[in-house]
């Protein structure tokens, strides 16, 4: 057992006050989260790296315009897919049925992702495990 007492100051509630956002609970000297900068504002809103240059605009007439494009393109797609013989309420419960597989997928993945780092392994190692394939 070691009764060697640490260099590190132990703080108890009594002791070591939390600091808040206020700054209500700072006390003479002690430091700031946010330190002192050379730079004025240090404090201004938030400036995204990402600047947007000159944008083309379109006015309102032009914009109704392509649109009304969008979906004359649309109605033609359709027409050809029902030409086909495909039927609206049929491609809708396929996409619903897709989106069934996916989610059950994404839990499989899920579930196979917890196992490997139980068993420190790799899903990879576990795909042969059970029998799947990595295309699965």
């Amino acid at each position: 057992m070691n009764t060697e007492q640490s260099a590190e100051p132990h703080c108890s509630p009594s002791n070591c006050p939390a600091l808040t956002p206020g700054g209500n609970s700072l006390k003479k000297g002690a430091l700031k989260r946010t330190p002192f900068s050379k730079f004025k504002k240090v404090h201004s809103n938030f400036k995204s790296p990402l600047q947007v240059t000159g944008t083309a605009k379109v006015s309102p007439e032009e914009e109704v315009a392509e649109l009304e494009r969008s979906r004359e393109k649309l109605d033609t797609d359709i027409a050809q897919l029902e030409a086909e013989g495909y039927r609206v309420e049929e491609l809708e419960h396929h996409i619903d049925m897709l989106h069934e597989y996916n989610d059950i997928k994404d839990i499989g993945q899920s579930l196979l992702g917890r196992i490997a780092a139980l068993r420190g392994t790799t899903t990879r190692d576990l795909y042969s495990h059970f029998g799947l394939e990595l295309e699965d």
